[in-house]
């Protein structure tokens, strides 16, 4: 069966093969394919050919590396799920204190008890024999540990690990994922943040509540590998939402770390923490969220699964236990009024207070969604503040 054919031109014609493709029929009846063609016009196809090419390789390569991937890794000891349903963190856009490696803070520190150096403590500490220091200071929780360098000469270390265009913080462990399997297919996960530093709320002008040392978390309840709600740390009580509810990307729910202070939201936004379970966009005590840098815990993070008959901590894949079972604090002692690193008094209020404890001291074992803390546990099915 003959060829269609198209005249192109004085003795050349243009006939279509099969799969569609273009041949230019010179008149030696030499058959040219259309990508050998010379010429002006067939210089300028050529080149807009190769530049959508290369425009289509850089979008796909953009859309695969500017963002963690949907779907988390596997770690051999970690229930799949806890990985696959694993937050992804949406740090502020003017954030400074990012996610921070937890032995830096080992590294940068040394223990004090009520403003005092522990005299010959253990060396050299490390987050796999912190927990010694419960040996010190009623059980270890009067232990602080406490900056090398004056907090307001800005010591590097405290400004944390950007995470890069994988959402990862290179070099930098910042994550502590701890399971509770409470039996009959409930299981309590628990994505703890850690940052070196804690940049308090702005009131009045005066800035209030810095700390060094910094841990935050969500906590996911799971029934038979499915998610059920989440729960947001926050200051004073945090809050919880089904998972439905939640905002996602693919499987893994969002949430938006509030510039300097890092409590956790659902939406972005200003959100005034002053009143218990409800966040008003305006008021005095605001945290603001935004869609800055995104962060993805689990490429930098240590496993663990928790005991609640006992309150201990296994470690999955070695990780370290010390750091889990450490009792003290995280950071500085609040300095006295007397101190001149500490501003006076803001009607009681103080610029720098103490550290905060860690993980241990989470509630991880809690019955509700929300931990106890008197006030009701509101789980909403839909999002707002």
């Amino acid at each position: 069966m003959g060829q269609p054919e198209t005249t192109i031109g004085e003795g050349r014609e243009m006939v279509e093969v099969e799969k569609g493709e273009l041949y230019y029929v010179c008149e030696e009846n030499v058959r040219v394919p259309r990508w050998q063609e010379t010429g002006p016009r067939a210089y300028i196809c050529k080149v807009t050919v190769i530049f959508l090419l290369l425009f289509l390789l850089w979008q796909h390569a953009r859309s695969a590396f500017a963002r963690p991937p949907r779907y988390a890794r596997q770690v051999a000891g970690v229930p799949q799920y806890v990985l696959d349903y694993a937050p992804l963190v949406w740090l502020d856009i003017g954030e400074e204190y990012f996610p921070s490696d937890m032995y830096a803070q080992i590294a940068n520190t040394h223990p004090e008890i009520n403003l005092t150096t522990i005299a010959n403590p253990p060396t050299p500490l490390t987050l796999h024999n912190l927990d010694v220091l419960n040996d010190y200071g009623n059980d270890g929780m009067d232990v602080y540990l406490t900056s090398n360098i004056d907090v307001t000469e800005g010591p590097k270390w405290l400004d944390g690990v950007v995470p890069d265009s994988t959402g990862e913080t290179r070099d930098a462990i910042s994550c502590a994922v701890v399971v509770n399997d409470r039996g009959s297919g409930n299981v309590d996960a628990f994505y703890m943040y850690f940052y070196a530093y804690n940049l308090g709320n702005t009131v009045l002008g005066r800035e209030l509540g810095d700390h060094i040392g910094d841990w935050e978390h969500n906590m996911i309840r799971f029934k038979d590998g499915i998610p059920e709600a989440m729960w947001f740390s926050q200051h004073a009580n945090g809050q919880a939402f089904t998972y439905k509810a939640l905002e996602k990307e693919g499987l893994r729910p969002i949430t938006y770390s509030a510039v300097g202070s890092h409590a956790n939201y659902a939406v972005v936004g200003a959100h005034d923490h002053a009143i218990p379970d409800l966040n008003l966009p305006y008021g005095f005590l605001l945290d603001f969220t935004s869609q800055g840098q995104l962060w993805d815990p689990t490429l930098s993070t240590y496993f663990y699964n928790y005991h609640a008959d006992t309150g201990s901590f296994d470690a999955i894949n070695e990780s370290p236990l010390g750091a889990m079972h450490f009792k003290g604090k995280w950071g500085d002692e609040q300095y006295l009024d007397s101190d001149p690193k500490q501003p006076p008094p803001f009607f009681g209020f103080r610029k720098f207070v103490g550290g905060p404890t860690g993980p241990w001291d989470k509630q991880l074992n809690r019955t509700n969604v929300c931990p106890e803390t008197g006030i009701p546990c509101i789980i909403r099915e839909n999002l707002g503040p």
